[in-house]
């Protein structure tokens, strides 16, 4: 059987604001494929880019001149699905280099969907578009077997004819996801992982997906590899899972990568009781809706089969805004779903988008307010990012110039006219953080009067960092206010 060099193209080096936070996790979407293709009976093995220094260490992978070459990313992570253009570049170096050394190469990506022209111009024979696993076997077994024109006709993939790009019917969802094997762990050197979690966190965490699919249709989020079909693994199936990597690998804490997790009526009630079971309470965070989470008893059941931390797309707190955006959300659910899961003990990270057309200065207060009332336990701001596939894209693209994608995930650039300047979004930015971190220590200096035995390091630390926020959050509004009449009078 022929032999399969998998590799993906995130380097977490390359993208110096995820490098410095050291929280690297491995390509599970690409260790899914693996699993597949070796399960029928194909040699695989793994070229994981994530901690290496440079696209040109694939070079030792390719000496024995594997017959494909697999470069599948990582669709369960939104760092893969944000399109960088730093990794876009890693990618066709990459083949680059094994274009001489292997018969095919093969790409599955979100950036690939959007773009496949990039990728075959550079060398690649195929690009998957959407979910790969059994679009690749199908190619596989064509082209092993020298059935090239037979493989051109599959679903699913791109190529290029006479110079012409040419992009076949999408393959159908995958419904069924028990019927794939678990993800090839064992082709993973976890110890590089490990190592950087204990240093930088005093922990080890995995990540596992139990969905693939989001059903909702805020009108900004792409969902280039699997739509807006929602499909879930069956409790049973990863509560072993998280299990095995608990017992076998050493894992403390998982990030459950699905882009909603536990949308499936009972879903979570019944994970809970698997995990019991198996005598197992991993600790774990997940992202959800605030709609979702206010369902029946659904928190109780999260925070009892051992939820550390979710993330909500709060987006705004703004009710216009989030209207705009079709969210489907209201700004007194996110209030209610956050005060009900900090009385359970779960921390409550708010992911935050600025910039969104039409946004005004009323909106932004209302954004800050928000964070000021609730103080979540994290944030994470950005600017609007207007992906291909999107209505959000649509309305703004006439406005898109060369530049299209960031370059990585600390680029913020508004790569279209928003209400306010570039730089009046980058000191948004800065000062949305400020006042965050000063209404923690506000809250934290409250506890250590009211239970000053109780007091954690971190609380502490908070209060300290509370004489460095309060003088430059002030410089920054004052900047805002600037910037923002020279918006008014641009």
């Amino acid at each position: 059987m022929s032999s399969i060099l998998f590799t993906n193209a995130y380097f977490y080096r390359f993208d110096q604001k995820q490098w410095e936070d050291q929280r690297p996790y491995p390509p599970y979407g690409t260790i899914y494929a693996a699993a597949l293709m070796r399960s029928k009976g194909y040699e695989v093995s793994l070229f994981d880019t994530n901690l290496v220094h440079a696209a040109n260490e694939i070079g030792p992978h390719l000496e024995d001149q594997p017959d494909f070459l697999v470069i599948y990313d990582d669709g369960f992570n939104y760092l893969s699905k944000m399109c960088l253009t730093v990794m876009r570049d890693a990618a066709l170096e990459m083949i680059r280099l094994a274009r001489p050394k292997v018969k095919h190469i093969i790409v599955c990506s979100s950036d690939s969907t959007d773009h496949p022209d990039h990728y075959l111009r550079a060398g690649a024979d195929f690009v998957i578009q959407g979910e790969g696993e059994l679009s690749l076997a199908e190619l596989c077994d064509l082209l092993q077997n020298g059935e090239y024109q037979a493989a051109r006709v599959i679903l699913g993939v791109a190529f290029l004819e006479d110079g012409e790009l040419v992009k076949n019917a999408r393959r159908p969802v995958l419904r069924q996801l028990d019927d794939l094997p678990d993800p090839a762990w064992d082709l993973v050197e976890l110890e590089g992982y490990r190592q950087i979690w204990q240093a930088g966190r005093g922990f080890f965490s995995l990540n596992i997906a139990t969905t693939r699919g989001c059903p909702y249709k805020c009108n900004w989020c792409a969902k280039p590899i699997y739509g807006n079909r929602y499909n879930s693994r069956s409790p049973k199936r990863v509560a072993a899972e998280m299990a095995m990597l608990i017992q076998d690998k050493g894992a403390e804490y998982f990030w459950v990568c699905d882009d909603i997790f536990g949308l499936k009526p009972g879903w979570v009630q019944e994970f809970n009781q698997e995990l019991k079971a198996l005598g197992v309470q991993p600790r774990y965070k997940i992202q959800s809706r605030v709609d979702l989470l206010l369902k029946e008893d659904t928190i109780e059941a999260l925070a009892e089969s051992g939820l550390d931390e979710v993330w909500v797309g709060a987006e705004s707190g703004s009710q216009s805004i989030l209207d705009a955006m079709d969210k489907g959300t209201q700004v007194e659910q996110i209030y209610e779903a956050t005060r009900l899961l900090k009385q359970k003990g779960v921390r409550v990270g708010f992911f935050l988008q600025f910039g969104y057309v039409g946004e005004t200065k009323e909106d932004i207060d209302k954004t800050i307010q928000m964070v000021r009332d609730l103080v979540p336990d994290d944030i994470g701001i950005s600017v609007s990012y207007p992906l291909p596939g999107t209505k959000f894209y649509d309305v703004v693209k006439a406005q898109l110039e060369e530049k299209q994608n960031w370059t990585d995930s600390d680029d913020l650039a508004m790569m279209y006219r928003g209400t306010f300047s570039p730089a009046y979004y980058r000191r948004l930015h800065r000062y949305v953080h400020k006042v965050f971190r000063l209404q923690q220590g506000w809250e934290n200096l409250g506890n250590l009067i009211r239970r000053p035995f109780n007091i954690k390091l971190r609380q502490l630390r908070s209060i300290l960092a509370m004489g460095y926020y309060l003088p430059t959050m002030l410089t920054d509004r004052i900047r805002l206010q600037r910037l923002s009449l020279q918006s008014a009078n641009s």
